[in-house]
């Protein structure tokens, strides 16, 4: 995914997606991000989120899909519950868990705790295999593809609905309706949740869910021309200069004099390897900003002030004139990496896994296959997407190649309208435009039941953010929407048990 000078980055993993985390690998595509990659850091040092759940692990098996004696391999999944709002046969609220460590998206999906008073609701956070503590092989878990082979959306799945099932069983509440919630990959989990296993989730909040981003079904450019489009919209001058500052990075020598020119303007901890880490350092910075372009002080993936793209604009367009495009792109990124004030350096290699998001490179290997592409129109540097270079990355890096079409096989997407308008029910696409995820994602009514909330000024999944005084009028209404459309799922649901 990347090469020296004018090779832009790319990769052999997303989401993204996740996130998520991002790979570069050695094919020559487009930098594309996982859904997350973040740090929460406190003097230095990751902080674990303080979540008022408990910490519950659940025997799962191995292989739900073969009877083979190894695929009877128990590991202890790890799921959060709290149960201080809810009584017996009241709803379940569960949270598909995403690529990363469950306490994390739990301290970020404040939206659900706020809501469980008014329904009385059980919460459960449910942690994704290979990912946090559910670990099926221990630290061996990403040894090969032998053990990564287990790492797949369908399994995730089928570990929910099994825990789900054993949790009501356990808990004697057989009858409580169960809504599925998530956001980013969670929320492609929550959705297709929803369609798989109807019997058990009587609806689904998909929030920021790119289930469109595969095949060819959304324009492979969308990701990117919405982040620039973020950026143009904030400033003109702003988004000029960030597309003009590649240019400059790239006339830098890549011999050690001009690494050691990087490093310093860098600032970075460590002499620099590769032209490409800064190249990468200012990319993620400007990508991830652009998701969580949050109305209100956040510290999702990092600590950000309010609309923090208006923010970085303002430093560009606040700078000397006579000051380079690269060092006002610089400028701009260090709100990113350092708006706490707190970095005395940046390490712009050998970054730390602080979520445990690793697992996501052999997703995107294998069935995350989302084709993106970089046009002239864009901030960043033009790049292309290659099944077969991609494949051969893939091939390189874990021994197997992706089925690239695999999820639309199994999920569908190709004419979703068509297809879910006669099948599906009780889904909510919720998103923000200004996040570039949501180019991917369900945008227009689909039934009177599969709906799409769209906030133009919405970012990543800013509905499932924590409510706070200073939220703006839409958001407040946006989740007001999506109350009223819980409620009445689960009136109908009581409405039909009592007619059983």
């Amino acid at each position: 995914m990347k090469k020296e000078a004018m090779e832009l980055p790319s990769f052999s993993s997303i989401l993204l997606l996740l996130l998520c985390a991002f790979t570069l690998a050695e094919v020559e595509s487009v930098y594309f991000p996982g859904i997350y990659q973040s740090s929460l850091k406190k003097n230095g040092k990751t902080v674990k989120p303080k979540i008022p759940y408990k910490s519950q692990y659940f025997p799962q098996v191995l292989d739900h899909f073969t009877f083979q004696p190894k695929s009877y391999k128990i590991f202890y999944q790890k799921y959060l519950i709290n149960s201080q709002y809810w009584h017996k046969g009241a709803p379940i609220f569960v949270y598909t868990g995403n690529e990363g460590d469950i306490d994390w998206f739990a301290a970020n999906t404040g939206f659900m705790l706020d809501i469980a008073p008014k329904f009385h609701a059980l919460l459960v956070f449910i942690e994704h295999r290979f990912y946090g503590e559910s670990m099926p092989f221990g630290k061996h878990s990403y040894r090969s593809a032998k053990t990564l082979g287990y790492l797949n959306s369908q399994q995730a799945l089928a570990d929910y609905a099994v825990l789900i099932r054993s949790l009501k069983h356990n808990l004697s509440s057989e009858a409580s309706p169960v809504v599925v919630f998530g956001g980013s990959y969670g929320g492609m989990l929550a959705a297709w949740f929803r369609l798989k296993y109807p019997h058990i989730a009587i609806g689904a909040l998909a929030s920021s869910a790119p289930i469109l981003q595969f095949d060819d079904i959304t324009p492979w450019s969308s990701f990117y021309d919405a982040v620039s489009q973020d950026y143009k919209d904030a400033s003109l001058n702003c988004y000029e200069v960030i597309k003009g500052s590649w240019a400059e990075l790239n006339s830098i020598s890549t011999n050690n004099e001009g690494l050691a020119e990087i490093s310093r303007h860098f600032r970075a901890c460590k002499q620099v390897h590769s032209i490409n880490s800064a190249r990468d350092w200012l990319w993620e910075a400007f990508v991830y900003t652009a998701m969580v372009n949050y109305p209100t002080e956040a510290n999702f993936l990092m600590p950000l002030p309010a609309y923090p793209v208006e923010e970085m604009c303002k430093i560009i367009d606040g700078s000397s004139p006579q000051s380079t495009k690269l060092s006002r792109a610089f400028a701009a990124a260090s709100l990113y990496y350092n708006y706490s004030q707190t970095e005395k350096c940046f390490k712009l290699e050998d970054e730390t896994d602080e979520h445990g998001l690793s697992g996501w490179n052999w997703q995107a290997c294998t069935e995350m296959v989302m084709p993106m592409v970089v046009t002239n129109e864009s901030m960043f540097p033009p790049s292309s997407f290659s099944y077969k270079e991609n494949a051969e990355g893939c091939k390189k890096q874990f021994g197997v190649a992706p089925r690239p079409h695999w999820i639309t096989t199994e999920f569908g997407g190709t004419m979703i309208e068509q297809v879910l308008k006669r099948f599906g029910s009780n889904i909510i696409f919720s998103n923000g435009l200004q996040d570039p995820w949501s180019r991917g994602s369900v945008l227009k009514n689909i039934s009177s039941s599969i709906v799409a909330l769209v906030a133009e000024k919405g970012a990543h999944h800013t509905d499932l953010r924590s409510a706070t005084r200073k939220d703006p009028d839409w958001l407040v209404n946006q989740r007001k929407q999506e109350v009223e459309i819980i409620q009445k799922w689960i009136a109908d649901y009581i409405q039909d048990m009592k007619q059983e």
